[in-house]
């Protein structure tokens, strides 16, 4: 067995570990980083980058389909257009190469070590790597466990056959005929809507009474409104209860009846877990929050000189929450003296249309017992919402009423995912009302909706 000594060890290249090893490279800190699998983890490899490349895909395949319709209004027109979802995957994994190689360049750039293998702890500041060559101990002074989290496996639907992981779907190279997805929330709609476009039957099972159930009714109408017009089927207050003959799933409704959904791929996407398996907690003593590892305001654990960041410590589950996370503890390992104190964290659906929450919504600011000012403004009166075909959807701010602090900003409609940084900076900073209003917005953009929504919240919107 051949021994590394450290002086921080990272365990999980993801967003979160790979971005904590850097900057502790940067800051002149001995640092190993452990990886099991590709750089960049699950976020990188088989979540949020290759879904989007596929949500892409589908929404172009979806103008031409449109458009060979007749359906274009700005006359738009081409032959019955058709789709290689081979060279899809393909085109999508060189973006994950690509991206692969970044991470590993940078982590070279930063004199960062990378071992290839899997860690298991021995004490508090030991872990033994297995490798394909063998065995390495690795011993540091303080250790960042950044492994991150893997989908939820139903056991009355296990992985395997027709049922299938969102780490599955994005690696198809057929369309399914039939495609059955269960949960509907964030990760199942996105995936489900894509392959609607793409020429899929979807249906969706969800246990819950609405999809997309931490998403207020308002902003998750004009989703609901588009899955109907792609012709997704919504089955709300039903429960899955497995495969039977045929690939078929059953289900049972609120009603108590039964039913069976054809189905050619079953789709489960009713969660995440901390991907702690095999790791040795249980040599450790770590207190725990159920599956997850409890941490502190700077990302400590119960034992001294060890911390956890991203997935593995609970929600929200966001790449850039363990981006940050990350970022403050490597400079904590470096001597600074900082805590977690973010007073917004973006949350985006990319469904059709997107949705963004960032800050407190109206009902979390009531359950606060805060009085707010509440204000729209619709992209319908919106001049680059028409240019681009979608009128869908709101900007919605949420204010003091007293002071005109903004405490939250929620938006639905096309694109405004790239909308979150401006909502974020705003609550970050401290902004009111006055400030967005007052900040000259480019015109035409979909960003002019934002001083248009806090000018409405003032009383004197100009364009409604």
């Amino acid at each position: 067995m051949t021994a590394i000594a450290c002086k921080l060890l990272v365990i999980g290249g993801g967003p979160g570990g790979y971005v904590c090893a850097i900057r502790a490279g940067q800051l002149g800190i001995d640092t190993v980083l452990v990886e099991s699998g590709k750089l960049g983890g699950t976020c990188l490899n088989v979540g949020c980058i290759p879904s989007k490349a596929i949500i892409h895909a589908a929404d172009e395949y979806a103008r031409l389909r449109s458009a060979a319709a007749g359906a274009s209004p700005f006359g738009l027109a081409c032959a019955t257009p058709s789709i290689d979802m081979a060279k899809t995957i393909a085109w999508k994994e060189g973006i994950v190469r690509r991206l692969n190689n970044g991470v590993a360049g940078l982590l070279r750039k930063s004199r960062v070590k990378v071992v290839q293998g899997h860690a298991r702890f021995r004490d508090g500041r030991t872990v033994v790597v297995t490798t394909e060559t063998g065995r390495t101990e690795i011993r540091a002074e303080q250790v960042v466990i950044a492994t991150g989290s893997a989908p939820v496996e139903l056991p009355f639907l296990p992985f395997g056959g027709p049922v299938i992981s969102s780490t599955d779907a994005l690696a198809l190279a057929e369309i399914p005929r039939r495609l059955t997805v269960v949960g509907a929330g964030y990760i199942g709609l996105e995936l489900g809507m894509a392959f609607a476009k793409l020429g899929a039957e979807v249906t969706v099972v969800e246990s819950q009474r609405k999809a997309l159930a931490l998403y207020d009714e308002e902003l998750t109408a004009p989703v609901s409104a588009r899955l109907k017009q792609l012709g997704v089927a919504v089955l709300t207050d039903t429960q899955a209860l497995g495969v039977v003959a045929g690939g078929a799933l059953a289900v049972r409704g609120a009603d108590g009846a039964e039913q069976r959904i054809a189905s050619d791929k079953i789709l489960v996407t009713v969660g995440r877990k901390p991907w702690t398996d095999g790791l040795g907690l249980e040599e450790l003593v770590v207190d725990r929050d159920g599956p997850f590892i409890r941490i502190g305001e700077r990302c400590e654990t119960s034992m001294r000189g060890l911390f956890a960041i991203g997935d593995v410590t609970g929600e929200p589950m966001l790449a850039h929450r363990a981006m940050a996370q990350g970022e403050m503890v490597a400079e904590i390992a470096a001597g600074a003296r900082k805590v977690w104190d973010k007073r917004c964290i973006p949350a985006v659906c990319f469904t059709d249309p997107e949705i963004v929450s960032v800050g407190l919504s109206p009902d979390q600011a009531r359950a606060a017992g805060i009085e707010t000012r509440v204000a729209h403004f619709p992209f319908a009166a919106n001049g680059r919402a028409m240019t681009l075909e979608d009128e869908s959807g709101f900007i919605r701010v949420v204010a003091h009423a007293a002071g005109h602090d903004i405490l939250g900003v929620q938006a639905v409609g096309r694109g405004v995912s790239e909308l979150s940084a401006a909502f974020a900076l705003a609550i970050e900073m401290g902004a009111r009302l006055e400030d967005v209003a007052a900040t000259i917005h480019a015109h035409p953009t979909l960003g002019e909706a934002f001083p248009e929504a806090c000018l409405r919240a003032l009383g004197h919107a100009l364009h409604i």
